[in-house]
């Protein structure tokens, strides 16, 4: 919709949303109010209740679509998704074309208490010094651990009597934008 609406047409869309939300919050209430109504309820009167058979009693072929339904609580479902799972395993066995399914980390090659140069917000900066301290063999050898002295800084009396110079910058002309791409509306009456 790269066209815009003009204010009548965008005023009936809210409204239609508004009264979309209204309804999809009065139905997640009444949902809410019998989920907490069969919250206190047995589970054998719930099942009584919606004609459902035991989920521990579930046999090969039988029909779980009952289970599936909105006003059945979470426990009842995963109950009977459990009993199906079991019963049939070829839904419990993953095809191996899962995009993350096997253990990609590096946890079982980890070596435990490894000792390494890397630092966390120095990276590997204190062992490539010490490898340029070591052909150097002018510069002794410092221990990365020992934290270094701080100097004190020197006090500035004058200021720098250059003045400082600026950059130029040129002004880019501004070009010609191809246009944006059109989509294809299409639009059903009846």
């Amino acid at each position: 919709m790269t066209q815009p609406r003009d204010f009548w047409s965008r005023r009936k869309a809210a409204v239609q949303a508004e009264a979309q939300a209204e309804i999809v919050a009065a139905e997640e209430q009444a949902l809410a109010a019998q989920h907490a109504e069969l919250e206190e309820k047995s589970d054998a009167e719930i099942l009584a209740e919606f004609n459902l058979p035991d989920p521990d009693q579930l046999q090969a072929g039988d029909d779980v679509s009952g289970f599936m339904a909105k006003a059945v609580p979470d426990r009842l479902r995963r109950r009977a998704l459990r009993r199906l799972w079991r019963l049939n395993p070829v839904l419990a066995n993953v095809d191996g074309l899962v995009d993350y399914g096997e253990d990609y980390t590096d946890a079982a090659c980890v070596i435990e208490n490894i000792q390494t140069a890397y630092q966390v917000g120095k990276g590997m900066l204190a062992h490539v010094e010490a490898l340029a301290a070591q052909e150097d063999d002018s510069a002794p050898i410092e221990d990365p651990d020992t934290p270094e002295p701080e100097a004190e800084p020197e006090p500035v009396d004058t200021l720098p009597e250059e003045p400082v110079q600026m950059a130029e910058v040129e002004e880019v002309e501004e070009t010609d934008l191809p246009p944006a791409p059109r989509r294809m509306k299409f639009e059903f009456e009846g």
